[in-house]
């Protein structure tokens, strides 16, 4: 069976529980149950949308979450959100480095938290410039989505390490 990729509005999008959707296209095809997954969950968090039904299977690709609709677009960025979990750090307040562990004392929209990792070079990550990821010792990601929203302090602090 060849991929069915969904490049357009043809198709909207019914939220069914936390992490499903129901697919609808306007030409009459449906399929229920499906759990989007990103394809590349580091980079492409708006490109390359796979759709798996119960088994498993891919049953669709969404090419670019822009061409929904969105309404539609919406319902899968929320179903992601909660799949993937990923705190959103909002805050820098200090970094300490003690016997080489780096501590990152931060403010998520999950609340404060310390980030704790033993290699830096693997713990901070810069993504395509403005995003960075944090992989802290027990293997939690923390992100920040874009570098240039966050206050002039946090920035500061931040780029010392990338």
């Amino acid at each position: 069976m060849a991929r069915l990729y969904i490049d357009d509005d043809s198709v909207r999008f019914i939220r069914k529980d936390i992490t499903l959707v129901d697919m609808e296209f306007y030409d009459g095809r449906k399929f229920e149950d499906l759990e989007p997954r990103r394809l590349f969950p580091r980079t492409g968090l708006g490109k390359y949308i796979t759709l798996l039904d119960s088994e498993g299977e891919e049953k669709a690709i969404i090419r670019n979450l822009e061409n929904l609709l969105p309404e539609s677009k919406k319902i899968i960025e929320e179903c992601l959100d909660e799949f993937y979990l990923i705190p959103k750090v909002t805050k820098i307040n200090k970094i300490t480095i003690k016997s080489g562990t780096v501590k990152i004392d931060v403010e998520t929209n999950k609340g404060q938290t310390v980030i704790e990792t033993r290699n830096i070079l693997h713990g901070i990550k810069r993504i395509y410039g403005t995003r960075v990821l944090f992989r802290d010792s027990d293997d939690n990601r923390y992100e920040i989505l874009d570098m240039h929203q966050l206050d002039k302090r946090s920035r500061r602090l931040i780029e010392e390490y990338l």
